[in-house]
């Protein structure tokens, strides 16, 4: 059977990394990988699974305290779960102690007590995940999306008892209505959870025709999303009660819907920040003067000195992204490329001529005069 790849050794960070280090370490690992740079490559697909799975564990307090403690272990067996499984994820990371605790039925003495499947058969619904991708301006602006997915809903036939209508529950044969039988092992007798009724110390007399006794059935579910502004990659939003249904009478899973952003065509986006290049005329460089540069907000105008060169960087104050945490919305960061003519007119090249005549360009290249410089450092 193949070993999991080590989650930290996925995003390349050391064990010791801080959120911020696995934040950005994910944003970089997401956008290399994701599917919309990668169409039809299997590979770069699966591995942005295996590091948006590795990053919803270890972005989590409790998950990754459950990882470093017992590895990949943690997640099995129905545990906390770091990522899809079924179509749904973060699952209760207790599950595993279960199964040993209660020799693989419910009603044990782990539920006894530490709480989950009921001695009735009740058992809350797992928590599911839904990966949305967004786009920047939707990030920066929020967003209103509906979503649609396939969960396990509570059965309208037998309203989630498993019971065909009519029908009902009967005390179990095996373990007379105890939920536990006894068994003897030389001098030693030990209690196990009955196998037949799950401890419930019941059964149902007829299932649902519907549902064949389990009192959920597969159905696609939409849902209205809000998202607010400042997201980013990883973010996640928390719908209650939008997991899949519990068994007789649990309490139903929560919804989890993490975020991708995608890739702009103009900016880039540095923690709150965003950061664009845009070109410039040399007329204008030399000259100065202002200009409309696009934000993600709508224009605004930049004013540029004269004489400002080629790669030099404005900032237009809170201009970038809003922040989660509220307080100071990010600035954009804007870099200038001054673009030299590639063809002039007769008169253009004539004036230019006569600048650099004016200018003593003619007298003095500018190449001359840096390599003569440069000489004392060969």
């Amino acid at each position: 059977m193949a070993t999991k790849e080590d989650y930290y050794e996925l995003l390349g960070v050391e064990r010791s990394a801080t959120a911020d280090e696995l934040k950005k370490a994910y944003r970089k690992k997401a956008v290399q990988y994701h599917p919309d740079k990668n169409p039809g490559n299997k590979a770069a697909e699966e591995m942005f699974k295996k590091v948006s799975e590795a990053y919803d564990v270890l972005s989590d307090a409790d998950k990754r305290a459950a990882y470093d403690r017992y590895g990949h272990a943690a997640f099995q067996q129905g545990g906390m779960g770091g990522g899809p499984r079924g179509g749904g994820g973060f699952h209760d990371p207790f599950d595993i102690f279960r199964e040993v605790f209660n020799q693989g039925g419910g009603g044990g003495i782990f539920d006894e007590m530490f709480g989950g499947g009921g001695r009735d058969g009740s058992r809350d619904g797992s928590d599911l995940r839904y990966d949305l991708e967004i786009t920047l301006e939707e990030a920066a602006r929020g967003a209103e999306k509906e979503i649609s997915f396939r969960k396990n809903v509570t059965c309208e036939r037998c309203e989630g008892s498993g019971a065909e209508p009519g029908s009902k529950r009967v005390s179990c044969p095996t373990c007379r209505g105890a939920g536990q039988i006894r068994r003897s092992g030389g001098i030693i007798t030990f209690t196990q959870t009955c196998p037949t009724c799950g401890g419930a110390g019941t059964k149902i007399e007829k299932p649902c025709s519907a549902c064949r006794g389990e009192g959920r059935v597969p159905k696609t579910t939409k849902l209205h999303v809000r998202i607010p502004p400042g997201v980013d990659n990883g973010s996640r939003l928390r719908s209650v009660a939008n997991g899949e249904a519990g068994l007789a009478g649990g309490q139903a899973g929560d919804l989890y819907i993490v975020l991708s952003v995608k890739e702009h065509e103009l900016f880039e986006r540095q923690d709150d920040n965003l950061f664009c290049e845009i070109p410039i005329k040399f007329t204008l460089a030399t000259l100065g003067g202002t200009i409309e540069v696009p934000t993600l907000f709508g224009k605004a105008s930049l004013k540029i000195p004269a004489g400002t060169q080629s790669g030099t960087t404005f900032r237009l104050r809170e201009k970038g992204m809003p922040s989660l945490r509220g307080g100071r919305q990010g600035d954009q960061l804007v870099r200038v490329h001054v673009e030299v003519p590639t063809s002039l007119t007769s008169e253009q090249r004539k004036l230019l001529e006569e600048f650099g005549r004016v200018s003593g360009d003619a007298s003095e290249p500018t190449s001359r005069s840096f390599f003569e410089k440069a000489k004392k450092f060969f």
